[in-house]
């Protein structure tokens, strides 16, 4: 007995789908498996992993792609430790840059748009991050201009202290010092 016999898809005598898409009872399994095997029908027996690929090979682009590599339980795992892996280091350095000028949001997100192909609570997060942001973008753009710069004057005072207290601390460089020392030259 093969590894497939058994496995069938789930499809009527016309070859079309069931309704129910689930498979014949028992018995009619046992009777068509022996038909096939006198040669009187024609019953396609197919592998558990086969109907995904196919299905999968029907998609197109990159979506088509992570479905096959999907289908098999060896590469289901590899991709949730690629993809893993690889949305952990994005989320890790934004969090990282963050505190810094440039793209340390931009990245976290990214990071999560990586994992979240993958992870559904990635997704919960990053959905969540979407409208907290659209939210708060909203609630600035109805402000006046003393409370958008009142917020443009603290991101840059804490951006300022981040970056000084970041030199202080690891390359021992007192900013404050040196401007005093360039200025009484």
């Amino acid at each position: 007995m093969a590894i497939s016999d058994g496995v069938r898809s789930p499809q009527d005598e016309t070859g079309r789908p069931s309704e129910t898409g689930a498979t014949d009872a028992p018995n009619e399994i046992a009777d068509r498996r022996n038909e096939a095997r006198g040669g009187r029908s024609e019953v396609r027996e197919i592998a558990d992993a086969d109907v995904p690929k196919d299905e999968a090979a029907r998609r197109p682009g990159i979506h088509g792609r992570l479905d096959g590599i999907r289908s098999t339980r060896a590469g289901r795992l590899t991709l949730k430790i690629v993809i893993g892996t690889i949305g952990a280091v994005l989320v890790i350095g934004g969090l990282i840059m963050v505190p810094f000028p440039g793209p340390g949001w931009l990245v976290v997100f990214a990071g999560l748009a990586v994992l979240a192909t993958e992870f559904h609570w990635a997704h919960r997060l990053l959905e969540f991050g979407k409208r907290t942001l659209s939210a708060w973008t909203a609630w600035l753009g109805r402000q006046g201009w003393s409370v958008k710069i009142l917020v443009v004057l603290a991101a840059a005072a804490t951006a300022t202290a981040i970056v000084y207290y970041g030199l202080k601390l690891s390359l021992d460089l007192d900013l404050i010092v040196e401007a005093q020392k360039l200025l009484i030259r």
